[in-house]
């Protein structure tokens, strides 16, 4: 998948796509309902816009954290899908401030030179969010690309939502967000240096980063664990603690994973982890022992559930 930034600038052959548009933040099934009717809209590659940052953040920059997915994250998955082109517009004041014609004239026809655009029903788009789906399609008749605008769809009369989404993995329901997502909800980015407690305690691990990302329950999962680069790339298993680390006084989130029966060095590379299944919540142990006792239980208890995954 190739991944675009400046819709001014777009390579000859990156232009005449079909596309879906949306934030798509977590990928979910209704956000692959509206990929998969640009997939069948027409002869023509298949790509996705969205935009970096969210809008949301953008307009609301010291706003909690909301996100399921980083950029990263997105565009991994999106890759899984087959989407052979990412517009990742950049969101800034000039492109915030194009009016619903000028956007669809400027960045959609002009820019990307799109072929065909499918949108969710409730998409909105333009300065102060003016255009709907149903103008979408009138300005596509008027500059030459064709729209569909894709139902939205849900399961037991619920729309898929990544609000809904959110509320299962704050209350660690990961199975629910797992269905409604059609992926197990992944963190993703590099291993950063940590201060290397875990192979103190005989579990090394991998520490990532989570500012910008709404958090699941804090607490230990049983992971699934993709190496993206370097020479050890391939699927593992492991266990994860997402949390603040109560026992040594730590107050910023974070992810350490520790991959089953694996020695290499990760420091640097890039990971995929999937949150597979809540064990329990974080905790503070009176001794050192007592905690490695303890992620003995977990590591077991990982495995097993893990085995039938």
């Amino acid at each position: 998948m190739r991944i675009h930034h400046d819709w001014k600038a777009l390579p000859p052959d990156a232009r005449g796509a079909s596309v879906a548009m949306g934030n798509f933040d977590g990928v979910h099934l209704g956000h692959r309902s509206v990929i998969d009717a640009a997939r069948a809209a027409c002869q023509a590659p298949l790509g996705v816009i969205t935009f970096e940052p969210h809008p949301r953040e953008f307009f609301a920059p010291d706003a909690p954290a909301f996100r399921l997915m980083n950029a990263e994250s997105r565009a991994n998955r999106l890759a899984r899908l087959g989407v052979e082109h990412l517009y990742e517009l950049p969101f800034d004041a000039v492109l915030a401030g194009l009016a619903p014609e000028a956007f669809a004239r400027e960045v959609l026809a002009d820019g990307l030179g799109v072929r065909h655009v499918t949108v969710g029903a409730d998409f909105c788009f333009g300065r102060q969010r003016s255009g709907d789906a149903r103008m979408l399609a009138q300005l596509g008749r008027d500059l030459g690309f064709e729209v569909t605008v894709a139902p939205l769809i849900g399961d037991g009369g619920l729309q898929y939502s990544s609000t809904a989404i959110r509320q299962a993995l704050a209350q660690g329901r990961t199975r629910d967000a797992e269905r409604m997502l059609g992926h197990w909800q992944r963190i993703d980015g590099a291993v950063l240096h940590g201060d290397k407690r875990g192979r103190d305690l005989g579990y090394p691990t991998a520490n990532m980063a989570v500012e910008g990302l709404h958090l699941p329950a804090l607490g230990i999962y049983a992971v699934l664990v993709d190496v993206l680069t370097g020479p050890d790339r391939g699927s593992y298993k492991g266990v994860a603690s997402l949390g603040v680390r109560p026992m040594f006084g730590e107050n910023r989130p974070n992810l350490e994973v520790h991959v089953f029966d694996f020695t290499a060095d990760l420091y640097g590379q890039h990971l995929s982890v999937a949150l597979v299944e809540y064990l329990r919540p974080e905790a503070k142990f009176d001794t050192l022992d007592a905690l490695v006792a303890q992620m003995d239980r977990d590591s077991a208890q990982a495995r097993e559930i893990l085995a039938t995954r």
